[in-house]
């Protein structure tokens, strides 16, 4: 239950903070102009939020719902007696750092659009596609690996658990490379970085960099950590 308390903390904090970014957390019947119409044409001028950032926002929250529900399965389960935890396997490390690689790629491409260089988006966008297929290559391999070591999915809860988490995992990064091939074909097709094309980069940006925090919470809870983490937490307040 901790640990669940943790991750929604991790994701609400996510959540704030990209809301913050984006202007959700704005008051505007606080600001100073508002009750008697805008001055000088600024406000007027003013950016409204597109709405596929706030479609982003909510579908983002939905898979942390997802997930969250994931972790507080698999916690509940762990503490019986037939438990039988399963091995992490080394390549999840690797793996880990390939999509790290993925979302600085993504950070990337994002700051290039910004700048208007093509060029240099597309080497990134490219980047970012190559090293998210890499990972998923790596997590079939990781699976593979257990597979030969014997733990099969209907073996036990705790290997069931860990494909069917990890699978899910992976088919968002999936989808995830659905939008971003669609990215990168607009990035070839675009004679030159639009807006459209930006807002697009960005979001994928955005989706990459919420994955790589999914993915860094289910690893420190399969390989223990965060079970340590918790109790370490535990004895600072105590």
């Amino acid at each position: 239950m901790s640990a669940m308390l943790l991750f929604l903390c991790v994701i609400a904090a996510i959540a704030i903070w990209w809301s913050a970014g984006q202007g959700l957390l704005s008051k505007p019947w606080l600001e100073v102009g508002i009750a008697s119409g805008p001055r000088d044409g600024h406000d007027a001028d003013r950016p409204k939020l597109p709405v596929q950032k706030v479609g982003l926002g909510v579908f983002l929250a939905v898979v942390g719902a997802l997930f969250t529900l994931f972790i507080s399965a698999y916690l509940m389960r762990v503490n019986t007696q037939d438990w039988w935890a399963t091995p992490v396997p080394r390549l999840l490390y690797v793996n880990t750092a390939i999509l790290f690689a993925s979302s600085l790629c993504l950070h990337w491409a994002k700051v290039e659009a910004v700048r208007g260089r093509r060029e240099q988006l597309r080497t990134a966008m490219l980047a970012g596609l190559m090293t998210a297929l890499a990972f998923v290559t790596g997590q079939v391999f990781a699976w593979r690996q257990l597979v030969a070591a014997g733990y099969l999915l209907a073996d036990d809860a705790a290997t069931s658990f860990f494909y069917v988490i990890t699978g899910m995992h992976g088919l968002h990064i999936l989808g995830g490379m659905v939008a971003l091939a669609r990215a990168a074909r607009l990035v070839r097709t675009e004679a030159i970085v639009t807006p459209r094309l930006r807002l697009s980069v960005e979001l994928c940006a955005t989706y990459w960099h919420f994955m790589l925090a999914v993915w860094l919470v289910l690893l420190a809870l399969f390989a223990g950590w965060a079970g340590s983490f918790i109790a370490f937490c535990r004895q600072l307040i105590t």
